[in-house]
């Protein structure tokens, strides 16, 4: 139904697809200026985020000035990109035994624990806790664009910038199904938690010319995994 959308929009134009680890972390979007970092800010609402640069910085994942690409094209005078922040969960469960060594209440799952350190004052506390970042697109660039998600995922690389090694490119929506299965059969060997794979058009004129709803673009679908159960015992 997705792809038959987007056909009615496009008609038999050829398409391709990226599919990417959908990150249960905090969203951070980021500013680069002649290639350093000036300001991250958190998604919030939406419109209006928590300006969080000072915390941002502490990310050992997220360079504080960008690299030259390999192609000569030079850095960016200006550039924005959008990533998302998690806590590893071989540190989860680290802080969590020390918490409780501490006789102090341990964290609920990963997800909360970056986003609560995200909201610190201390800078020192966010370094402490061990916070890890992928980025995963651009939002606003100066000079030339790239013509794609995979273009642009390239360039973020090129640039000094962490993307998700688990991220495909895929040549049909059968690949990209494909994919999906493939992520949720090693979603437990990752060091962080995933609850499915976004599948984005890959043509960025092609994202462009098919837009957006009020709340959801048109050119990517969220392909969620199915909630985990467990059985448990009431003793008392």
């Amino acid at each position: 139904e997705f792809e038959e959308r987007i056909r009615r929009q496009l008609g038999d134009t050829p398409l391709s697809y990226v599919a990417e680890p959908k990150i249960d972390g905090l969203s951070l979007s980021v500013t680069y200026e002649n290639g350093r970092l000036v300001r991250a800010v958190t998604r919030g609402d939406g419109k209006i985020g928590d300006d969080v640069t000072a915390n941002a910085r502490t990310i050992r994942s997220l360079p504080l000035s960008l690299t030259p690409p390999h192609d000569g094209r030079g850095i960016p005078e200006s550039i924005e990109v959008r990533g998302e922040v998690y806590l590893p969960r071989s540190v989860f469960t680290r802080l969590n035994e020390e918490r409780v060594r501490n006789d102090e209440e341990p964290f609920v799952n990963p997800r909360n624990a970056a986003s609560g350190a995200m909201k610190q004052l201390d800078p020192r506390q966010v370094r402490e806790r061990g916070l890890e970042l992928f980025l995963y697109s651009i939002a606003r660039i100066s000079g030339a664009e790239p013509r794609s998600q995979s273009e642009a995922l390239a360039l973020l690389r090129d640039l000094g910038l962490r993307t998700n090694p688990e991220i495909r490119a895929c040549s049909s929506l059968e690949d990209a199904l494909a994919a999906c299965e493939s992520l949720r059969e090693a979603r437990h060997s990752l060091d962080y938690d995933i609850d499915g794979v976004v599948i984005k058009v890959d043509s960025l004129s092609h994202q462009r010319e098919l837009g957006a709803t009020s709340k959801f673009p048109r050119w990517a679908i969220a392909y969620k995994f199915p909630a985990e159960k467990a059985s448990t015992v009431l003793e008392e």
